[in-house]
Parts: structure tokens; sequence; C-alpha cells
């Protein structure tokens, strides 16, 4: 029997080094910065663990699956592109989406002048109204690499729902 709705949960981790070259991308918004997140893609960790929460309520692995960091052709990949086949596999199997809850964890950047416009984006490439997409932070207090401001993190849950005949 096929579930009603299905539940996801996603982790991502990038480092942060001083880049002024290279765009600071979160939930597929560019924020000002000097600093930049490392990674094979654009490395936008809400947009990764948003992917991989949407992955796994569908129960159809990773984004590493999908698009390995070892392939050259997905080198700076834009995440949005990594967010659009995961609604594309959520889609073909007769889900929808009903609301994300996200949070990203570090001391840099600061999330809180960004939220809003962070929230608009997600809610274009979702297809969701800002009422079903939620955006925290938090910092570690200091504690750990992302304390010492080495890097960003970011855990996103979703809903799936059965979108019906």
């Amino acid at each position: 029997m096929r579930p009603a709705q299905r539940q996801g949960h996603g982790l991502d981790f990038h480092r942060l080094s001083v880049d002024p070259g290279r765009p600071l991308i979160l939930g597929g918004t560019t924020i000002p910065s000097d600093l930049a997140l490392l990674g094979h893609s654009d490395a936008d960790v809400i947009l990764h663990a948003l992917s991989d929460a949407l992955l796994g309520a569908l129960a159809r692995g990773d984004i590493g699956d999908l698009f390995p960091d070892t392939e050259e052709r997905y080198k700076n990949m834009d995440s949005q592109l990594i967010l659009k086949a995961a609604l594309d596999l959520m889609q073909k199997d007769g889900y929808h989406l009903a609301n994300v809850d996200l949070t990203v964890m570090g001391e840099v950047p600061r999330i809180k002048p960004h939220r809003l416009a962070i929230r608009e984006r997600l809610s274009e490439l979702l297809g969701l109204p800002l009422s079903s997409i939620s955006l925290k932070a938090t910092t570690t207090e200091t504690m750990g690499a992302l304390g010492r401001k080495e890097g960003v993190g970011c855990m996103a849950s979703v809903l799936l729902l059965d979108a019906g005949p």
C-alpha cells in the first residue's frame, strides 16, 4: 500500500573560505560576503540539505548518487539544478511538497538579514507559499569547527503528500 505521506530529513555541511571571487549562495540566494562555501558544486548547503530531504522521503538515496562529486561535469554546478532533479523525482513518484523546515548552523554569515529573501527564493523554486517554508538559524556558541567559522551546515525536514490520481 502506498503511503499517503512521507517525511524526509537532510543534512549538509561545507567549509568556508575567504574568496571574493566566488559567491556565497544560500537557498539559491547570493549573500554579499568575502566568504564563500567550498564544494564541487556551488556548495549551497540549504539546497543540498533540502534535496537530500526530498530524496530521503522518496527512498531515492542522496544527491551524491545523482550528482557524484567525482564527475567533472558537475564542477561548480548550480544547486538549483540538483533541487529541480529531486523535485522532478518527487512529482514522478506522485507526491507533492507540503512544507519545509530548515535550520542553518554556523557563526557566519548571519541569516536573519537574508531570511526573507532566502524564503522568497525557496518559495519560487518549490512552488510553495512562504507560510509553508520555515528558515531558522543557530550558532554553536563558538564550539567546534562551525563555532570557529570554518564552515556552515544545514538541516532540512520535508513532508510530502500523495498527489492523488
